[in-house]
């Protein structure tokens, strides 16, 4: 068997050929209504169908500061695998998905053009790609089918004229009897409605059809067949894209369609509903949903078809009466353009009829990063070592330049980083937190976007001198770029974004140090034995006894320079450290009565206490200090490859990484800065 033939048989054998015909159903007006009274929601009008399709994927709850929020599934984007998943936005999405229901509804909001409203880059055109690529997966399934009709007609190639605008065939029973039938169809969980009129082209051949057959409506429907549609944009059905022009090639024909000048000879009329073609963004978006790219951008004349589409759902194409048409419109604009339109009184007539809802920047780190990681991790990066901490420090720049500064003088803007994403600082509680939020109401609004992080991360992955990137190098990229942004035009924002990388760059420095002191000191054994001697001293301590010297095997009074020595690490102070010991002891007291061991790690300000000290204690023996000057002696470095492979199991560092923190720590200790 020849390589073609094996691989058109691998390909024929992957087909879904059930799939196929189930897609491609067509029958009479008959075994339509049959299958509407089966199920009555084949017939859902737009705004129903994109929320049960939201719904669809699902949802989760959960907490955060004592608010309650939603998450929709959909905006994992599990179409395509997460690939424009949206992250840290739960809120505003929250907000449309709730407007999209009032509009299912009809409580009124399908009547407005929803406005998503943002900075650059803040997923305002990702919301819409994902509704879309939700829309089209879902009319693929069985319980978002819906379908839309033909003409019989020996005039045109293939005998059948579709209806341009994809209409459902329900519209096809007339007026008097539509209320009557409508019920019958009905189910206990879903009314059908029965609402709008023909498209130009439908309602021609309708009347051609009646007088051909004298009046006679069940001999119409004989040349009427239905046929299930898929939504696509790339097949123009259901979906449709609006990008603005400049103002000399702005054409109000490319939304409501245009005449057929080479069909006019053959139909004698530039009225004839043959000769014009209904494809304009409104007639091809028709039963589903159209994006306005840029909205505000639109000449005013665009703005009238908007207005009355929005409002009345209906369009007017040239020489034609106006068109029902059944669609969500969604459109999104930056910042600079919604405050023309607020200073605009002439607009006043689409501020009016638009939901606006804000889009911010991400203001969560752990949200941040994982806009990052998504595209730059060590799975995905070839040939490349992304450092730990490398992509966490980038995006916490992003956030740092996104947030107000705190009003309370004893709050900086780092410390309302950590407790935005949810780490506790003394003295402030969840409250505190929303009420930090609500203060800060163009928060997210402005700052850096994701696209400047995202391209100079990338910057740092293609520069040839380096297998491993760290942190250091993408700040220095961040930083270089901020002189030719086009976003950043005045010199004092230029320099608080660069103090912000100043402290963004202080905090690194201090994680890893924290981390090559933990992988100086992960000797569980050793910690363990300085924890059971510094439990023996502080027992006898708050007890008032004495402890048996181990070596000597007489009784001698507390150790207090190791007690203190211990406590001096978390900075307890010397009046509180009667308080803190007789603390420990009620804890270990009270796992007792529970019949629970004690074990350090379960009392995390004790186990950083303890981990601290045996660093302190080691960190000479190892000499760290001597990689500065690269005089290593054989016994030292065999300890530094011992810290090297901790730091290369427990904290995702490669051989040449860990050499540089540890490296980079070192010099941190040369210059005597150890705290």
């Amino acid at each position: 068997m020849s390589l073609g033939t094996s691989l058109i048989e691998s390909i024929q054998s992957k087909q879904d050929l059930e799939q196929f015909k189930d897609l491609h159903w067509s029958g009479t007006f008959a075994q339509y209504l049959d299958r509407v009274r089966e199920n009555p929601r084949i017939t859902r009008n737009a705004f129903q169908r994109i929320y049960d399709m939201i719904l669809s994927y699902g949802s989760e709850d959960y907490v955060e500061f004592k608010k309650r929020i939603t998450r929709y599934r959909l905006f994992d984007d599990p179409i395509d695998d997460g690939k424009d998943a949206i992250f840290g936005i739960d809120v505003q999405l929250q907000k449309l998905v709730q407007v999209l229901k009032a509009a299912a509804m009809g409580y009124g909001p399908e009547k407005r053009v929803i406005l998503l409203h943002g900075p650059v880059g803040s997923a305002k055109s990702t919301i819409v790609r994902l509704l879309k690529k939700g829309v089209e997966q879902y009319s693929r399934v069985p319980e978002g089918a819906l379908y839309t009709f033909s003409w019989k007609d020996e005039t045109v190639e293939g005998g059948w004229l579709d209806d341009p605008v994809h209409d459902d065939p329900l519209k096809l029973i007339p007026d008097e009897v539509r209320a009557s039938i409508a019920a019958e169809l009905s189910s206990d969980d879903y009314t059908v409605v029965i609402k709008g009129e023909l498209s130009p082209l439908s309602r021609f051949m309708y009347k051609r059809k009646l007088e051909e057959y004298d009046g006679d409506w069940s001999r119409v429907i004989e040349d009427v067949r239905v046929k299930r549609i898929v939504l696509s944009e790339k097949d123009r059905v259901g979906v449709g894209t609006f990008q603005p022009k400049d103002e000399k090639n702005q054409d109000s024909t490319e939304l409501t369609g245009d005449v057929n000048y080479r069909k006019i000879a053959q139909y004698g009329s530039d009225s004839d509903p043959r000769a014009f073609n209904f494809d304009g963004e409104f007639h091809v978006a028709n039963r589903g949903l159209i994006e306005f790219v840029e909205v505000l951008k639109l000449d005013v004349a665009f703005l009238y078809d908007l207005l009355t589409a929005s409002q009345e759902h209906k369009i007017k194409p040239k020489k034609f009466p106006q068109c029902d048409i059944d669609e969500v419109i969604i459109g999104h604009t930056n910042e600079p353009e919604y405050r023309k339109l607020q200073n605009n009184e002439f607009m006043e007539a689409l501020r009016d009829r638009t939901i606006r809802i804000d889009i911010p920047y991400c203001t969560r780190l752990s949200n941040e990063v994982r806009i990052y990681t998504k595209d730059f991790n060590n799975e995905r990066i070839v040939g490349k070592f992304i450092a730990p901490h490398t992509v966490e420090m980038a995006a916490m720049w992003g956030i740092l330049t996104r947030l107000e500064d705190p009003k309370k003088a004893s709050l900086s803007r780092l410390q309302k980083l950590k407790l935005y994403n949810g780490r506790s600082i003394p003295g402030f509680t969840e409250d505190n937190v929303k009420e930090l939020r609500k203060e800060a109401r163009r928060e997210g609004l402005e700052g850096i976007s994701p696209r400047y992080i995202q391209d100079k991360i990338s910057n740092a992955l293609v520069k040839d001198n380096h297998n491993t990137i760290n942190p250091f190098m993408v700040l220095n990229e961040l930083d270089g770029g901020l002189k030719h942004h086009s976003l950043v035009s005045d010199e004092e924002t230029r320099k608080v974004f660069r103090e912000l990388l100043a402290e963004v760059k202080k905090e690194y420095e201090n994680i890893v140090k924290t981390e090559v002191q933990k992988a100086i000191s992960a000797d569980e054994d050793a910690i363990s034995r300085l924890c059971s001697n510094y439990i023996d001293n502080i027992k006898a301590y708050t007890q008032k006894e004495k402890v048996k010297n181990t070596f000597t095997g007489e009784y001698e009074d507390p150790d207090e320079r190791l007690m203190r020595s211990i406590e001096d690490k978390i900075e307890i102070p010397e009046a509180r450290k009667d308080d803190f010991r007789r603390e420990i002891m009620n804890y270990i007291g009270a796992l007792s009565l529970d019949g629970r061991s004690f074990d350090y790690r379960s009392n995390e300000r004790l186990h950083r206490a303890l981990e601290r000290k045996l660093f302190e204690d080691q960190k000479d023996s190892i000499k760290l200090s001597s990689l500065v000057s690269n005089a290593v002696d054989e016994q030292t470095q065999e300890k530094i490859d011992v810290v090297k492979s901790r730091l290369i199991r427990d904290y995702g560092y490669n051989e040449e990484s860990a050499a540089d923190v540890l490296q980079y720590v070192a010099s941190i200790f040369a210059r005597g800065d150890s705290e």
